[in-house]
């Protein structure tokens, strides 16, 4: 009997594709006490991105004339059955199914509205939910589309999610995508015409503020979202890297 723990509908890792990918360490590691580790796969290195002793993403070379950006991945309980229905449903193939020796299997999508993602099937199971994440870890996941009724649909029909909804006034509604056993996975908005559709990973950190103010004396490019408060979720702010790639923060509310 496999006893592997997988999570289908969370997303387990992030990876920041860049053009330089030192300069992308040079930013990364010192804001939310990363580090970075040497990975045999396939023949080449690939570079871990660890907090403490847990590897909660990778740094990846981008293909000539890819934008810098992250990645975020889905465990899937099939990657094949996951990838033939979500192009059945109008997503766009990036990568077909591929196995990634040792770690497992992986597949590369845009979802109707334009944004981005991968679907996985780790060969080791996924990593547990955590009752509190650790700061440094990633910790929601979030898309911003131009047109939030489709892409509900699209992630519900072909991966199983359900949803809570929240009215946010002015900015209107937003969705809790929750998997089948009830777990709020990521948030789904509908942004203003002109915003690139994306998956935007959040990472917890103790002080939104003074990781903010770190990020721009890093080189951050832009404030994305100034620092401000959520009631019952917390603080938060999004910024660009200096390579161009978007990343918000979070520090929770108490509980």
């Amino acid at each position: 009997m496999d006893t592997t723990p997988y999570l289908p509908g969370k997303f387990v890792w992030f990876e920041h594709v860049s053009n330089d990918l030192a300069k992308a360490r040079a930013f990364y590691e010192p804001l939310f006490g990363w580090h970075t580790e040497a990975m045999p796969m396939e023949g080449r290195s690939y570079q871990m991105l660890m907090n403490g002793n847990g590897g909660i993403g990778g740094l990846r070379e981008a293909d000539a004339g890819v934008p810098n950006h992250w990645i975020s991945y889905l465990s899937v309980e099939d990657v094949d059955a996951r990838f033939k229905a979500a192009t059945a449903a109008g997503a766009k193939a990036l990568q077909p199914p591929t196995d990634f020796p040792p770690v497992g299997r992986g597949a590369g999508l845009t979802d109707p509205t334009g944004a981005a993602f991968c679907l996985w099937r780790s060969n080791g199971g996924d990593m547990p939910d955590h009752k509190e994440t650790p700061a440094g870890n990633f910790v929601w996941n979030e898309l911003w589309t131009p047109d939030d009724q489709k892409a509900l649909s699209f992630y519900e029909t072909c991966f199983g999610y359900t949803h809570d909804a929240m009215e946010m006034g002015p900015d209107g509604t937003y969705y809790i995508l929750k998997s089948v056993d009830g777990t709020a996975r990521a948030g789904l908005a509908k942004m203003p015409a002109g915003t690139p559709p994306m998956w935007l990973p959040y990472v917890r950190v103790a002080d939104c503020d003074a990781t903010l103010a770190k990020a721009q004396g890093l080189g951050a490019q832009k404030v994305l979202i100034p620092p401000h408060d959520i009631p019952d979720v917390g603080r938060i702010a999004a910024l660009i890297d200096p390579l161009g790639a978007p990343i918000a923060m979070i520090t929770p509310a108490p509980m």
